[in-house]
């Protein structure tokens, strides 16, 4: 499992070298590995098919007892089956359809490390290492909706997208910690088998908030659902790919994974039916008042997350039925329709479904697989979309909480629903021929590929539903739930209500679609004026905070003025340590005064003196001259307590440091006085409260002690062990010699960059 999980970053890795070797196909080849992984995962179906599951370790770090813990039961398999599966398809295809671009192998790179990492995710058993790959998906996702660099919109499109999955991924990051503290445990297998009540902690409020925005974020619930249409700025086999089974399907398995353990709360039910809902009867309005193909398939995406989302906070047995086999429907259709998208982009010039119509005889197995594929969005037999859509509507009627409300606003969806699956499988090939950009033609077989297969499979699963049922579907049910699910897949249950309803929004559809010709202007004009109090409006207004505030903040504190970085600088530490010194420890302080010798207090007063002469004198030479008088009295301090070593290494670069001074500001123009007095005076104020906060550190420490000191170790063994009796000489040389060695060598090293530096300069100054 370690090896399917890594194996997309190791041939991400290979993949420039396979691209010299193997030209145009390139994603032939790399399509060998999606195809075995999902043969493996396969295999393992057998294991899980009763509802188990199986957690499988692998040492990581032995020495701190760290493993990576993979688990595969069949909600992990249904997802990495459909990952695994579509990702074959979609790198066939991405092969054909970019056949021919400068940087092929570079988005075969970041493609396969975005395969890998949501593998990574919906397999990992550790909290922590979900959220590394949940992140790696967001990097490698923003890498793929930018991969046109060179126009803005993609640019602007990833930076959106990765600025809103990202900062979900933060509320995740707390979310995931929270949960982990309630439960004692970063396993997510020890989390669900856990039977503490989690909604009965204090802390569970807010980690269902951090978790669900960070899911929300990711699958494009209101009101986060703008990035998402703007990531169809990427190339299309990225679109089927993000848009079918990996990036946005992320959030959506996080919540079904999560859902035995959370279920139980009424604020996790209502949330997710509430936001649900909303996204999802808006995902549908937002697609058919679209007119560019992908656009509308974006937002018909949107309402697909919506109504998942909605159907895991119903959370009985049969909405967690419903929610599965939409969640297989959607993959296969919607992967289909994304790729026929890019079909006609490629075959015609044109993504407007305005400029499309009788293309049927150009490109006839695009149209039969677009048909079959849109039947499966509408929900019309023998396609197993109609069996998702049966059972949602029959899980929504018998929904305990809000059911009338809920159904029709699914049903109102599933109206808009079928008029999107016209606009996309009858309205570019069917009707007058109408002159697009280029000649129509039909596309090579690496793009057909994928679009036979998915659409096909939609119409299998549909006739033989029992079939994927039995293999994982029922496990994957099983999981969810956190309890054995009795589902029965069929496609045919008599005539019922929801049949009844399903046949109504199928005949509205029908009229919608007849009708959306005259109503997409007015559409659209809605859908404008709307979008200027949108949340897209808001986050471009939030982004634009985010600059003004950033650029007053340079303008305060960044604009360049050495002293006034080194004011801020002083003024904030020493303000932050006296208070805490004072106000949050309550440090009192003893002084013992009277076993001071007068000549101490001389010296003090010398080094009074000579501070504040120094800062008052308009002479340079005096200004230096009493700075040289600081320094050596600070010399005789150190000799007066028997640190004669310090109290010379003191005098001799006080020396050189006054000699030195002098020769450069003698070189230095006269002084300039640039302050004015409140400056001066404020400069004064911080000074002071420095020293002050300073000297009380150094006494409070003076009189805090945690440990024994060990000086008295080192009087006691400074001459055994190390032959010498200077303590601080025994300590630089045997005690710390390693640490003396370092410095000795950074010396070093500095002196030989200084030679080198003078040599090259001489040489200079001699060439002709």
């Amino acid at each position: 499992m370690l090896l399917a999980v890594l194996s997309g970053f190791l041939l991400a890795v290979l993949t420039p070298f396979l691209h010299r070797l193997s030209g145009h196909a390139l994603g032939w080849v790399l399509a060998l590995l999606p195809a075995s992984l999902a043969i493996y995962f396969a295999s393992l179906t057998p294991l899980v098919s009763d509802g188990g599951a199986v957690v499988m370790e692998y040492p990581w770090l032995p020495g701190l007892d760290i493993t990576l813990n993979f688990l595969v039961d069949g909600l992990s398999l249904t997802f990495a089956l459909l990952i695994s599966v579509i990702g074959t398809f979609v790198l066939i295809y991405a092969g054909a359809y970019l056949r021919g671009h400068p940087y092929l192998g570079r988005f075969f790179v970041i493609m396969l490390a975005f395969m890998a990492s949501m593998l990574g995710l919906v397999l990992s058993d550790n909290l922590l290492t979900l959220f590394i790959f949940w992140e790696l998906t967001s990097i490698t996702s923003y890498l793929l909706i930018g991969f046109d660099h060179d126009k803005p919109e993609a640019r602007k499109s990833a930076l959106q997208g990765l600025f809103v999955t990202t900062a979900g991924g933060l509320a995740l990051m707390a979310g995931l910690i929270l949960l982990a503290v309630m439960t004692g445990s970063y396993s997510l297998s020890g989390i669900l088998a856990s039977t503490d009540p989690l909604h009965e902690h204090a802390l569970y409020v807010g980690m269902v908030i951090c978790i669900l925005l960070g899911a929300m974020t990711k699958s494009a619930q209101v009101p986060f659902h703008f990035w998402l249409p703007n990531a169809m700025a990427a190339p299309t086999p990225v679109s089927a790919y993000l848009h079918s089974a990996t990036m946005v399907k992320a959030g959506i398995y996080l919540m079904a994974r999560l859902n035995p353990a959370l279920g139980d709360g009424a604020l996790w039910s209502t949330v997710l039916m509430l936001f649900g809902a909303a996204t999802m009867v808006t995902g549908a309005w937002m697609a058919f008042s679209s007119t560019g193909i992908k656009r509308v398939l974006a937002y018909s995406t949107v309402m697909s997350l919506g109504t998942l989302t909605m159907l895991i906070g119903v959370g009985t047995e049969l909405a967690l039925t419903a929610f599965i086999c939409i969640l297989v429907a959607h993959s296969l259709y919607k992967g289909a329709l994304f790729m026929v998208a890019g079909i006609i982009d490629h075959g015609t010039g044109t993504k407007d479904l305005r400029q499309l119509g009788g293309l049927r005889r150009a490109m006839p197995f695009t149209a039969l697989f677009a048909g079959l594929a849109a039947l499966s969005m509408a929900g019309f037999p023998p396609l197993f979309g109609f069996i998702a859509k049966e059972l949602a509507l029959e899980a929504l009627l018998k929904a305990p909480l809000w059911s009338i409300g809920l159904t029709l606003a699914t049903v109102l969806s599933f109206m808009l629903v079928v008029g999107l699956a016209g606009l996309v499988a009858i309205k570019p090939f069917f009707g007058a021929p109408v002159k697009t950009p280029q000649h129509p033609h039909e596309a090579p077989p690496g793009m057909l590929a994928g679009p036979a297969f998915l659409s096909l499979a939609a119409l299998g699963f549909g006739l033989v539903p029992f079939l994927p049922e039995a293999a994982i579907l029922q496990a994957a049910m099983t999981r969810v739930a956190g309890s054995p699910v009795d589902s029965y897949l069929a496609l045919w249950h008599g005539v019922n209500a929801p049949l009844l309803l399903s046949a109504a929004s199928f005949a509205v559809g029908i009229v919608l679609y007849r009708l959306w010709p005259k109503l997409q202007p007015n559409l659209f004009a809605m859908n404008s004026a709307g979008a200027r109090v949108g949340p897209e409006t808001g986050y471009f207004r939030f982004m634009e905070g985010i600059s003004q505030v950033a650029g007053w903040q340079t303008r305060l504190l960044q604009n360049g003025v050495l002293g006034h970085y080194l004011l801020v600088l002083v003024a904030v530490t020493f303000g932050l340590a006296g208070f805490t010194l004072f106000a949050r420890h309550d440090v009192h302080l003893a002084l013992d005064l009277g076993g001071s010798r007068f000549y101490e207090w001389g010296i003090a007063a010398l080094l009074v003196a000579s501070a504040v002469f120094s800062c008052s004198t308009h002479s340079r030479l005096g200004s230096v001259a009493s700075l040289g008088v600081l320094g050596f009295a600070v010399a005789l301090i150190f000799i007066l307590f028997s640190a004669p070593d310090l109290g010379i290494t003191q005098l001799l670069v006080e020396t050189l440091t006054v000699v030195l001074l002098v020769l450069v500001l003698f070189k230095l123009p006269e002084f300039v006085n640039l302050s004015s007095p409140f400056e001066r005076y404020r400069d004064l104020a911080v000074a002071i409260l420095a020293g002050v906060v300073v000297t009380l550190m150094i006494l409070a420490g003076l009189e805090t002690r945690y440990f024994e000191s060990i000086s008295a170790y080192y009087s006691e063994n400074s001459a055994p062990l190390a032959q010498g009796r200077n303590i601080v000489n025994v300590i630089l040389v045997d005690f710390r010699a390693l640490d003396t060695l370092g410095e000795i060598f950074v010396l070093a090293l500095a002196a030989v960059g200084i030679h080198s530096m003078l040599k090259l300069k001489a040489e200079d100054q001699h060439k002709p």
